[in-house]
């Protein structure tokens, strides 16, 4: 059994949107992801990356519940949300209203 991790809301200052190529899976959910993190007025970077190159500093990552096993071994100390669906996933809705709130983010592995 994995740690349990946890990021405080004022901690995350860099979410990644993972798919496995990193190309268009991810860009259109970064760019979704993108645009509500903006419009809740968080000052959080994201970022879209194949899940073999995220970067280091990551603090939550974002990908398909396929890959989230994949990235907490590769990223034991982010955060990771993983989701079903690209588009509308109650999953990243979830993750943005748990920041905005101010509440913590706790790996859903």
């Amino acid at each position: 059994m994995s740690e349990r991790i946890v990021k405080q809301a004022e901690e995350v200052k860099l979410i990644v949107f993972a798919c496995e190529a990193g190309m268009g899976s991810s860009l259109m959910g970064a760019n979704q992801l993108k645009k509500m993190v903006k419009k809740a007025k968080l000052d959080i970077q994201v970022v879209h990356s194949p899940v073999s190159q995220i970067p280091a500093h990551v603090d939550v990552i974002v990908t398909h519940n396929s890959l989230a096993k994949g990235a907490r071994a590769s990223y034991p100390d982010a955060a990771i949300v993983p989701f079903m669906m690209f588009f509308g996933d109650p999953a990243v809705k979830g993750l943005v209203s748990t920041l905005k709130a101010g509440d913590d983010v706790v790996s859903a592995l």
